[in-house]
């Protein structure tokens, strides 16, 4: 890994910058969006694309890469954007791949990368529909350069609407469902921490929460005070998020493993990206497995895997 590289542990994110053109009137405004780089396969210029009935508008078709064959979004039309009429020929198709699944976007201009701190990422509270974009689709702004604001985008609802992400965590295997103790969660999306915290509720953990690595730090520190000595007794795992606002899951997991009052603490990380880079910096950074959302029998038998060798 050469210096400019992202290190375990050093809170950064690489973002494709890309732009969606709004049309209101007589103007067109420009919106600066990002993806993590983590997520993104490819970008190629817009396919021919053949066209699927019955789905809904924003899905533009679908077409074959390298024998695989990828649903295409519009990203504006997602978004609820008019799109001004002369923006197809800078169109691009962003290749993402995460919870293991391919899905191509097209966006309007696809710009460069930026590297930027996590800790320089707010959660997108303020957005409300009134602001003109659904805050669920949303995930974190941060200010770059001329006082200009780029968001994150929530590609995962996407592959929600598409119907492709339904995690099932029902029928869990009796033999499994017979631990005690704490588990800590940590998630920036209440969809996804309610996902983990009901999974984990049916192995018989009590689930403390929290939205990001800042607040887990504070609430390892909270039950510090209350268990003392004891907390790597009661607090049996941890399940990060990697993408998270102010602190991300990697740095969270390097502050945790300095830390001697949480060392002995196994770390689970739970995210939707899915490459082998991602999961060999998180076992790197500290943690003892990497899944991927949310695949349930994965997620039961590797929490029990790294519980039970703990108790050991």
């Amino acid at each position: 890994m050469d210096d400019n590289s992202l290190k375990v542990g050093s809170n950064e994110m690489e973002l494709v910058d890309f732009r969606i053109f709004k049309q209101e009137e007589d103007r067109v405004y420009e919106g600066i969006y990002g993806i993590n780089v983590s997520k993104v396969r490819e970008i190629i210029r817009v396919p021919h694309l053949t066209e699927l009935p019955g789905t809904p508008e924003f899905i533009e078709g679908i077409f074959d890469l390298r024998e695989v064959v990828i649903p295409v979004v519009n990203l504006a039309k997602w978004m609820g954007i008019q799109e001004p009429e002369d923006v197809e020929n800078n169109s691009r198709v962003i290749i993402t791949e995460f919870n293991n699944v391919l899905i191509g976007f097209i966006v309007h201009e696809a710009k460069r990368i930026r590297r930027i701190s996590w800790s320089d990422i707010e959660p997108a509270t303020f957005m409300s529909s009134s602001s003109g974009l659904d805050g669920n689709k949303i995930t974190g702004v941060t200010k770059i350069e001329d006082d200009s604001v780029l968001l994150i985008l929530d590609l995962e609802s996407v592959v929600q609407d598409l119907g492709l992400y339904e995690p099932d965590t029902d029928n869990v295997p009796q033999e499994i469902a017979t631990f005690s103790g704490l588990a800590l969660v940590l998630d920036d999306s209440s969809t996804a921490r309610k996902i983990v915290k009901d999974a984990l509720q049916k192995m018989g953990f009590n689930v403390v929460e929290a939205m990001d690595g800042e607040e887990g730090l504070k609430k390892l520190d909270e039950l510090y005070s209350m268990y003392g000595d004891t907390l790597q007794e009661q607090l049996k795992i941890i399940i990060s998020d990697v993408e998270m606002p102010r602190m991300d899951g990697f740095h969270f997991a390097s502050n945790v493993k300095e830390d001697g009052r949480f060392t002995n603490i196994p770390i689970v990380f739970n995210s939707s990206i899915s490459d082998h880079f991602s999961e060999g910096r998180g076992l790197e950074a500290g943690g003892e497995a990497y899944l991927v959302k949310f695949q349930a029998s994965s997620f039961y038998d590797e929490v029990s895997r790294v519980v039970r060798a703990h108790m050991k």
